[in-house]
């Protein structure tokens, strides 16, 4: 046999020796491996390892120990072809730096799936620390890979590194500002996973499904996803609905506007009208007895009732309106509840309404306001009242 074709004839013989033995060996400790795991995840009261066996963590370190058998095999299966054997150690080596990169990112996932579980966590950008961790790491790898392909140490790019940092900068410009921006919105609690946000800029209105480095995800509430660059959160305005949503109500504001055309005082039989309504008739008697004390004392002429003190049907009806919110059982009573009656405008007189319903789920809150309104403009005529309404061709208020 020639000495070449023994060379051939040896190296054939190793690498399917070894190929055969380093796959056997990686079977095994595979199967090893993801068995014991999955009966560790079982037994244990954590779940981290439940996410560990779920992101397959156990099978990718059970390929770590046949390659690095493999970095001791190889200079033997290429004994006489050195520049061969030179170059699939060098691809072992980017194989053991990718397969590191691979490892790091499925911790990292199973790391913050698991976070994600912890109340302390559930509303924090975990997606945004480890996209940049990752960053780091692809970083690091890529110029592994470089130095093991160039040969030139690692420490070398490093400092090149230092001197392309303008251009480093530049490209990942987009990064580096939503990291601040998500440190920023961590620290300072300005929105959370959950939160009900409005951004009026980017057509946002709805619940916060994902924070990550690059971009903020909105569910709107017709089911659209929005999603915002991250670093508009601190540069930008928007509003958050938390403080609404952890409070004791949701406000209430709302007005309609009154005909200042219907607006009069009050007659004796419009009062005794009125005292038929249950819930204004003991406010009337007393009023009523008031004033009349005081016109008496005054020796106020009453033959115009412009004389004098006297009530109008608009200010009673305030006081309907204020009392009728205070029997409600939807309105909380322990927050702010006010009447009150706006500067008036072209259109009429503003009565709004200023108050809290305890239920701060959305359809439920419309149905409370959409009822309190209801009633109150059935109630109106009641009062000898009218809204204002834009004139039609069918007649209206002129």
């Amino acid at each position: 046999m020639s000495e070449n074709l023994a060379l051939y004839l040896n190296l054939i013989i190793w690498l399917v020796g070894i190929l055969l033995f380093v796959w056997l060996l990686d079977l095994i400790i595979l199967k090893v491996l993801r068995a014991l795991s999955v009966r560790i995840a079982r037994k244990s009261k954590t779940n981290l390892d439940d996410f560990l066996v779920a992101h397959r963590v156990p099978s990718y370190v059970a390929h770590i120990f046949p390659l690095i058998l493999l970095f001791k095999f190889v200079p033997m299966a290429f004994i006489g072809f050195d520049y061969v054997g030179v170059l699939v150690l060098k691809i072992l080596h980017i194989l053991f730096v990718l397969l590191a990169l691979a490892l790091v990112k499925r911790l990292f996932r199973s790391t913050t799936d698991y976070l994600k579980t912890k109340p302390r966590f559930h509303d924090k950008p975990i997606d945004s620390y480890i996209q940049v961790f990752m960053i780091f790491a692809w970083i690091v790898g890529v110029m592994a890979v470089f130095a093991i392909i160039t040969g030139v140490e690692i420490w070398k790019f490093f400092t090149a590194l230092g001197a392309g940092s303008a251009i480093i900068l530049l490209i990942f410009k987009d990064s580096i500002l939503g990291l601040v921006a998500s440190i920023q919105v961590s620290i300072n609690d300005m929105v959370g996973i959950g939160d009900w946000i409005t951004f009026d800029k980017y057509g946002a209105d709805g619940d916060v499904i994902e924070i990550n480095l690059a971009t903020v995800k909105v569910q709107n509430f017709d089911k659209t996803i929005t999603t915002i660059p991250t670093y508009a959160m601190i540069s930008d305005s928007f509003k958050n609905w938390r403080g609404m949503q952890v409070s004791g109500g949701r406000r209430i504001k709302r007005a309609m506007t009154i005909s200042q055309k219907s607006v009069r005082f009050l007659s004796d039989e419009d009062l005794t009208e009125l005292k038929r309504v249950q819930l204004i008739a003991e406010y009337l008697n007393t009023r009523t007895s008031e004033i009349n004390a005081y016109n008496t004392q005054q020796d106020v002429d009453k033959s115009l009732n412009i004389n004098g003190r006297n009530l109008t049907n608009f200010g009673v009806f305030r006081k309907y309106v204020s009392s009728y919110l205070e029997k409600h059982s939807a309105i909380n009573k322990t927050m702010t509840l006010m009447v009150r009656q706006l500067e008036p405008t072209p259109q009429g007189i503003p009565l709004e309404i200023y108050a809290f319903s305890a239920d701060k789920r959305w359809e439920n809150y419309e149905y409370v306001m959409s009822d309190i309104f209801d009633h109150l403009l059935a109630a109106l005529p009641y009062f000898e009242l009218k809204v204002f309404e834009l004139p039609t061709s069918l007649g209206g208020e002129k």
